[in-house]
């Protein structure tokens, strides 16, 4: 008896991972044409440096820069509601599309009214793609990662590496809440984004470890262009009143930083975000920056994507960064460290106990003005939750205050 042949699978294509992205001509031309929701207005450039001041129009708002950009991962600052951010002046908030879109998910947001009016915002939003998480996910933070430490062997902390696959398609993972399977696509990316209605979006890209081949880093630029490519087209196909910003990739590799620049500026993106690996240490970002900065156009505004300490800023900021995200400030306040014009203290410290002093004599948060030294610091050492209020809200007005001053010295003709 002759079996009959079965039929055969067509093989999938096998992906070329050099394979170019497209063309900027592939794009249509209505969408290289100015905006009249989104804009960068140059106030200043400095002539000692190529900082600048400026503003950058939103739907819901100005954002004056160089300016700090508060983290509200899941749509809420940690320990300060919305009105507190506002008397801190926390113009542009960042949100985080991965932990969005696993709770409560984009069509609960989207019923709701969008991310502005579910948490009550309104102010600008900037929402990222997800694609950080993708990376943390499989590395553990950057700190672990520049110390070779991997979430894939798992640690002393317990951690699950919950990426299946990362692909030409997209990266697929387990949900940390429940296990399910998660396909994040570029496409999916920005469909969520659209939901969330925030006034910036970021497209899917891929972020590599920093200890890694020049092969593979040559790789994943590509890789990455091809997913911001295909975000961009889904994004146009619906705008919204949303602006899109690309992001620049190739590690510390001057090289590729100019293939990736030159390649995503031929686009019609709203803005420049900077991210990828940037580098071991504060020397190295600050080197990277000098190269980078210069090449990209002036136009547009730019963002520095997860870089927000006062040193990296103030270095930065001469090189012509617009924004700056970090969650630093409120995630040390949440642990008894304070930002102050004389340097950070720890306000645990027995010599505050009797302390009448405000936090900062300078500063003009409602928490200097209502509470001494002596109190949040009985209140960190009883580990009352107001704490956690108290600080972060400092800490916000202080870093917001901060770049005001900068932005003042740039006018000044100081920086």
């Amino acid at each position: 008896v002759v079996e009959p042949i079965k039929p055969q699978k067509p093989r999938k294509r096998r992906q070329d991972p050099l394979e170019p992205p497209p063309p900027a001509s592939e794009f249509p031309a209505w969408a290289y044409d100015r905006r009249d929701y989104f804009s960068y207005e140059l106030i200043k450039k400095s002539s000692k440096s190529r900082a600048r001041v400026g503003v950058i129009h939103t739907p819901h708002g100005d954002i004056n820069t160089p300016g700090f950009v508060s983290v509200a991962t899941n749509g809420a600052l940690k320990a300060v509601n919305h009105r507190e951010a506002d008397a801190a002046n926390c113009e542009l908030m960042f949100c985080n599309t991965y932990h969005l879109l696993l709770q409560p998910g984009p069509e609960v947001v989207a019923k709701m009214g969008g991310l502005h009016k579910f948490a009550n915002r309104s102010r600008p939003i900037i929402t990222d793609s997800g694609g950080f998480q993708v990376f943390s996910l499989a590395h553990g933070s950057v700190t672990d990662e520049l110390n070779m430490k991997s979430r894939a062997a798992g640690n002393k902390h317990g951690w699950v590496n919950t990426v299946v696959k990362v692909s030409e398609e997209g990266a697929k993972f387990r949900s940390y809440r429940d296990g399910k399977l998660i396909n994040l696509t570029p496409e999916v990316s920005v469909s969520a984004q659209k939901a969330f209605g925030a006034d910036i979006i970021v497209p899917l890209d891929e972020l590599p470890p920093y200890h890694i081949t020049q092969e593979r880093l040559l790789h994943s630029v590509y890789l990455s262009h091809r997913w911001e490519a295909r975000s961009l087209n889904e994004h146009l196909k619906d705008i919204k009143q949303q602006a899109m910003y690309c992001v620049v990739h190739g590690g510390v590799d001057h090289n590729l930083r100019a293939i990736s620049v030159d390649y995503l500026s031929s686009l019609p993106f709203d803005g420049m975000a900077v991210g990828g690996a940037l580098g071991k240490d504060r020397d190295e970002l600050i080197k990277l920056l000098e190269f980078v900065m210069p090449r990209l156009p002036e136009s547009k505004p730019n963002h520095l994507l997860g870089i927000a300490d006062l040193e990296s800023i103030e270095r930065a900021v001469p090189w012509g960064v617009d924004t700056f995200d970090s969650c630093y400030p409120t995630r040390v306040a949440r642990h008894g460290s304070v930002m102050t014009r004389q340097g950070t203290i720890r306000i645990k410290s027995g010599k505050f106990a009797t302390d009448h002093r405000p936090l900062d004599e300078e500063c003009g948060c409602s928490t200097c003005k209502q509470h001494t030294r002596a109190y949040l610091n009985h209140l960190v050492k009883a580990h009352e939750p107001v704490a956690a209020s108290l600080l972060t809200i400092h800490n916000l007005h202080f870093m917001n205050d901060r770049m005001a001053r900068i932005r003042q010295d740039i006018l000044d003709g100081k920086i």
